[in-house]
């Protein structure tokens, strides 16, 4: 079941979460955010991310757990995975306050927002803080990475991207509240870089917990939960923030684009 090496699976997730490192970038060395780029390549992301989820994860994960435990039991396991794997994200996502999300759209010119608010009240905690909570949002995001290079490094190289380009919105919203935190944009570079590292670490709480172990069941049902947690992604984070930072209709163009081209790719790999 496992076609890919470790460490092929490991990088393509480490560059996915150190993309926030863009973001970043685009937040201290451009004055403006291009929105309708933004909102295509979100809601691009969110197509592949939907697609690959229904189309290829879960049939795969039915298919090891039907192996297993017949057609009927098999069905209910993958049902159990899958929305276990929504909830999951969905718990996460309600540990972290609205102001301090670091999936509420963010663009480059709520650097300057920023700074009039900061007259009357401090943006957030601490940088600290800030980091601390993108790490819990990309914690999840790193083991559907991860697992899906593992089970198929194609389709592991399709996912990492489409998270990349997630994360690159995600550290202009890092980036931002930490230097009006600390007045420091290196800092705030950095830390932003940084706070990406919690999807490689997502990687190896997976690998160390569950590779030991690995069956057909455990493979099943974790497969399934990756598919929940990307659905989660995609209909609570990307398509909203692809929405906020465009016209409705650029997100679903690029929904439209994300989804074939994923189902292209799938037939001639």
């Amino acid at each position: 079941m496992l076609q890919g090496d470790v460490y092929t699976a490991f990088g393509l997730t480490l560059f996915a979460g150190l993309c926030t490192g863009i973001g970043s970038v685009l937040a201290f060395f451009t004055k403006r955010t291009d929105t309708r780029f933004l909102s295509v390549a979100l809601g691009f992301s969110a197509g592949v991310m939907l697609y690959v989820s229904f189309m290829e994860i879960l049939p795969k994960a039915h298919e090891a757990l039907a192996e297993i435990l017949g057609n009927d039991n098999g069905a209910w396991a993958m049902l159990a995975g899958f929305f276990g794997g929504f909830l999951l994200a969905m718990g996460i996502d309600r540990l972290v306050p609205a102001e301090e999300n670091p999936h509420e759209p963010h663009r480059v010119e709520d650097m300057e927002d920023c700074a009039q608010m900061a007259r009357f009240r401090k943006l957030y905690r601490t940088g600290i803080f800030t980091a601390l909570a993108i790490a819990i949002h990309n914690f999840p995001e790193g083991l559907a990475t991860f697992m899906a290079a593992l089970t198929d490094p194609a389709l592991g190289v399709a996912i990492a991207v489409a998270v990349a380009i997630h994360n690159i919105p995600e550290g202009i919203a890092v980036s931002v509240p930490i230097f009006y935190a600390t007045g420091k944009r290196r800092k705030a570079f950095w830390l932003s870089f940084l706070s990406g590292l919690a999807e490689p670490a997502g990687a190896l709480v997976g690998y160390l917990l569950l590779f030991w172990f690995f069956n057909g069941i455990v493979f099943g049902v974790v497969f399934a939960a990756v598919a929940g947690i990307m659905v989660f992604i995609s209909l609570d984070e990307m398509l909203p923030a692809a929405r906020e930072y465009g016209e409705h209709h650029l997100s679903i163009y690029g929904l439209g684009a994300g989804m074939a081209m994923m189902g292209v790719s799938l037939v001639f790999l």
